[in-house]
């Protein structure tokens, strides 16, 4: 063989390899850490996205949010399955844009309280201890501080707020140790129904969100357009079997009863108020990481 036809060979290997590359797509999901609960929990849907595209995806382990950012920085993963906070940090920090949205049925937030307390409306809590959720999630933190200063309370300065899991702040409106929790409506609805002691009325809601901006599958700012678009479209066109593949595993059980949407960017303007009201008005770190 002549060095030429060598040197030739050795291009269209290379050529072919890359070609390879470009049709296998990282695919990695904020919130569960490890390979093997990927593979567990998201591996049908990820199945399903390989019938519905023609494409290859491989599943790449995330360990944070942070991680996951800087993964799409690096070009080292190209879909991200995420939720709205999460989303509009990455977004500013890599230019990642949303590609599908995961509409959750009643995603909402809500401010609880007990019924006898006194307490109607959120105006009342001025001065009061009231809980919240993880610290950065949209639903159980950044949610019902909006919906405080939507009615006129600083979430920052108006009031004495604490975080713990939704479980131990229930537990703790309950005997009265703080004066109302903000929470996924849905989630702490499902704490409550589990009572069998205390009548239904027991506890009231004083104010909710109207539904939040969905979760989504977001795309890095590296993915050529052509192929962002063809993947969206090719859900969008087989959404019910994308659905099974999402809901076939019981973590995602949040998700019964999804639909998948267009979205684009300006949908989470809301979130960005958010995190401005919740004391972060950059949006440009992970709050709590």
């Amino acid at each position: 063989m002549t060095l030429k036809s060598l040197i030739l060979g050795l291009g269209l290997a290379a050529a072919s390899a890359l070609a390879v590359a470009a049709d296998t797509w990282k695919l990695a999901v904020t919130d569960v850490e490890g390979m093997e609960r990927l593979q567990l929990e998201w591996g049908p849907f990820k199945e399903a996205l390989e019938a519905a595209t023609g494409e290859t995806f491989e599943f790449y382990a995330v360990n944070s949010r942070t991680a996951a950012a800087e993964a799409l920085r690096g070009e080292t993963v190209d879909f991200v399955v995420s939720g709205p906070a999460e989303y509009v940090v990455i977004n500013k920090l890599t230019n990642a844009a949303p590609l599908v949205g995961l509409g959750r049925p009643d995603y909402h937030c809500a401010i609880i309280v007990r019924a006898d307390s006194g307490i109607n409306v959120p105006a009342d809590l001025k001065g009061r201890k009231v809980a919240f959720g993880d610290i950065g999630s949209t639903s159980n933190m950044l949610c019902p501080m909006q919906v405080l200063a939507d009615h006129g309370v600083d979430p920052v300065n108006d009031i004495e707020k604490t975080h713990t899991s939704r479980n131990i702040a229930h537990e703790a409106l309950k005997a009265g140790d703080v004066d109302a929790l903000g929470s996924n409506a849905g989630s702490w609805l499902n704490v409550r129904n589990k009572e069998t002691d205390l009548p239904y009325g027991f506890f009231k809601m004083i104010a909710r969100s109207g539904d939040l901006p969905n979760d989504m599958i977001m795309v890095g700012a590296h993915v050529p357009s052509d192929a962002a678009e063809m993947v969206k479209t090719a859900i969008l066109e087989n959404k019910d079997q994308i659905i099974a593949g999402i809901t076939a595993h019981e973590e995602n059980d949040k998700y019964v009863g999804m639909d998948l949407v267009a979205i684009d960017d300006s949908a989470y303007d809301y979130v960005r108020s958010m995190y401005s009201n919740a004391g972060y008005p950059q949006f440009d770190n992970f709050i709590g990481d």
